[in-house]
């Protein structure tokens, strides 16, 4: 049996995986030819496979994608008509994810790029923050999507005295979610929260939902947060909220082009915070992603049922 392994490889892991599994082969495949070449006749390919790549192979039975969304992979329809198992490896990004999101929050509410700039040039100017200062205790947040990621998020601000609520396709029953409702009640959501937050998969139920017209319902002086994917949320919209004072500040982890162009006018704006996809990358999230890989591959082995398998039509 051959795996490719065309992500998260570590001299350690393969050999551990090596050891594990005396009976199976394992080939890396670390650019897009040698993956053509590699997944022809294997079986297992982990990774982040393109649509060309996949073509190749003739009788691959399952995927584990590297990461948790599927979204760049679903658009390729020779993948979701086949019968290859696809699997992801959620969990492990939830909490660096959600520690970034209240990190956005923190600086945002405490002014801390200003104070920075003032650090850098030797200025003290307490002055400047008077009044300004706003406290998460007691503020209302509004969470999209009550997933891992939504519930890490849902927990730290409970533990910051916020009130929490969210909106779900599934239900969802949490003590640190002091209701949960369904997606006919997002604008309700929008309109009562103090600080939004888009933790929510790209799908086609997802692109473009938090459109011009929900971004208006935001209350004056709400905060946005966007971790998960750029495309759920209307940029342009934002901006201009931004740029009115409607909206007081926002943090994207996430945006709808990325790499973000240079010339995108995202950069300039002062009351936002922009960080380059980078709020899972800790050492243990990528070793809970090896992890979760050694251990479906011991389950594929003994044909027991993965973990996270996801809905390939549905998008995650």
């Amino acid at each position: 049996m051959k795996v490719v392994i065309a992500s998260l490889a570590t001299e350690e892991f393969l050999s551990d995986l090596s050891a594990s599994f005396p009976e199976i082969q394992v080939v890396t495949a670390d650019t897009r030819e040698e993956q053509k070449v590699e997944i022809k006749d294997a079986d297992v390919y982990l990774g982040f496979p393109s649509q060309e790549v996949f073509l190749e192979a003739d009788h691959l039975r399952w995927i584990q994608h590297a990461g948790t969304g599927i979204d760049s992979i679903m658009s390729f329809t020779e993948l979701v008509d086949s019968d290859v198992v696809l699997t992801n490896c959620r969990g492990p990004h939830a909490a660096p994810m959600a520690d970034h999101a209240i990190g956005m929050m923190v600086n945002l509410a405490h002014h801390t790029r200003e104070i920075l700039e003032d650090q850098k040039a030797h200025r003290w100017n307490a002055a400047a923050y008077g009044s300004r200062m706003v406290e998460l205790s007691g503020s209302t947040m509004g969470i999209l999507a009550l997933g891992d990621i939504g519930m890490a998020v849902a927990r730290r601000a409970h533990g910051f005295g916020m009130e929490v609520y969210g909106v779900d396709k599934q239900p969802v029953s949490a003590p640190e979610v002091r209701e949960a409702w369904g997606l006919d009640r997002l604008d309700d959501l929008i309109e009562m929260s103090d600080w939004f937050v888009v933790t929510a998969p790209l799908t086609s139920e997802t692109e473009g939902l938090i459109d011009r017209r929900r971004v208006g319902l935001l209350k004056q002086g709400a905060y946005v947060i966007v971790v998960s994917r750029g495309k759920i949320i209307d940029e342009e919209a934002l901006l201009d909220g931004l740029r009115s004072g409607h909206i007081a500040g926002a943090g994207l982890d996430v945006t709808a082009v990325e790499p973000l162009p240079p010339e995108s006018p995202l950069w300039d704006q002062e009351n936002l915070i922009i960080s380059p996809h980078v709020s899972a990358l800790t050492p243990e999230m990528w070793e809970g992603r090896r992890q979760i890989f050694k251990e479906n591959l011991r389950r594929f082995l003994a044909n027991e049922p993965f973990l996270y398998v996801c809905d390939k039509r549905a998008g995650f």
